[in-house]
């Protein structure tokens, strides 16, 4: 017999999962001790449970499964061979169907007519605190995406639009932003995405507590500080418009001690599957909720409460250190919706988290 521990360790499947797949009649142990309630598999429920986390992992409704499950063992395999045929056949259609809209969507993307002139085009030169724009690119570093298929998101965004510089990065999963004063801008907003190594070369230079030039001219940046200059070509692609993305529902908001509750992520429960991938790549999760009384925990692997969020726990420890803060508010909303990890003192320096769905 293995213990529900054992079985997640040798089948693929979480123990959250087998819990949920036991309350939905799916995979029942084959002795739950009366006493202490802890479930126990046969020996046989291992290939079962591997067989059910390989179905998942396709996509096969639970329905679908059930029968496949109970038919595995007979004599007979005709039917598991249709069940399986015929979610073939609707993983197929299904791709298919999204071949077609994505024709459809490249086609208006390409005829779309967009009468806006490129945030590219002006020059400006700004002044700005050396020691503000340092802690602003400290902010968004971390969220920068590294992924080569996506080279739009491999830098540090700069728009300037009247008297502020706003410094965003992301890649997909989170995204952080910045905001910093700045004078000498008089015309149009300007944007523009600053390569990583450019920008790791600016932050390089902003030692001190003098001002800064900062000077953008078509597809050139140049940041000087004294006698020292860090210059070279922005990106030639367009940014997201972080604007729409950052507007989050309000959610209940919790004020963490971040020492403390850095040390939590750092030692508590995490939750590891190869069903929880960002880019092919397993990520280890911190799963998180609100107490009644506004503290926020880590949730243990048995947890069921509907209210929990999972995120990449790595992430998590990178934005608590971009927050530079002993205090910092984490706000919440859906479980499915992003979590945003502000300043109490800036409400305009803030990253955010995608969740990551659980697997059951």
């Amino acid at each position: 017999m293995r213990s529900i521990g054992e079985m997640a360790r040798d089948s693929g499947l979480g123990v959250s999962a087998l819990r949920f797949y036991d309350r939905a009649g799916v995979l029942v142990p084959a002795w739950v001790d009366p006493v202490s309630g802890y479930r126990w598999y046969g020996p046989e429920q291992l290939e079962e449970a591997r067989l059910l986390a390989r179905l998942r992992r396709a996509g096969m409704p639970l329905a679908d499964i059930r029968l496949v499950l109970a038919g595995w063992s007979s004599a007979d395999t005709d039917l598991v061979r249709k069940l399986l045929q015929a979610h073939l056949r609707r993983l197929e259609l299904g791709l298919s169907d999204a071949r077609s809209e994505f024709s459809t969507l490249r086609a208006l993307l390409e005829h779309r007519e967009n009468p806006m002139t490129s945030l590219r085009t002006a020059a400006v030169r700004l002044t700005l605190s050396a020691s503000e724009l340092a802690a602003a690119l400290d902010a968004v570093r971390f969220a920068a995406s590294t992924d080569p298929e996506l080279p739009m998101l491999g830098g540090v965004l700069l728009d300037i639009e009247d008297e502020a510089l706003h410094v965003v990065a992301t890649d997909r999963y989170r995204m952080a932003v910045a905001q910093t004063g700045a004078t000498g801008n008089g015309g149009p907003r300007v944007q523009v995405i600053v390569p990583v190594p450019l920008a790791d070369a600016m932050r390089a230079l902003l030692s001190g507590e003098e001002p800064v030039q900062l000077a953008v001219d078509g597809d050139r940046v140049t940041l000087e500080t004294g006698d020292r200059q860090a210059a070279g070509q922005c990106l030639d692609h367009d940014f997201p418009d972080y604007r729409r993305l950052v507007r989050l529902p309000t959610g209940r908001r919790a004020l963490v001690d971040v020492p403390a509750f850095r040390e939590a992520v750092e030692t508590g429960p995490i939750r590891t599957s190869d069903a929880r991938k960002q880019d092919g790549v397993t990520c280890d999760l911190s799963v998180l909720k609100v107490t009644d009384d506004g503290t926020v925990t880590i949730c243990e692997d048995g947890d069921d409460d509907q209210s929990q969020v999972a995120v990449n726990r790595e992430f998590l420890l990178h934005a608590l250190s971009a927050g530079a803060r002993d205090q910092l508010i984490l706000e919440f909303g859906a479980p499915t919706a992003p979590i945003a990890i502000r300043r109490p003192d800036d409400e305009d320096t803030f990253s955010i988290l995608m969740p990551v769905r659980l697997e059951n």
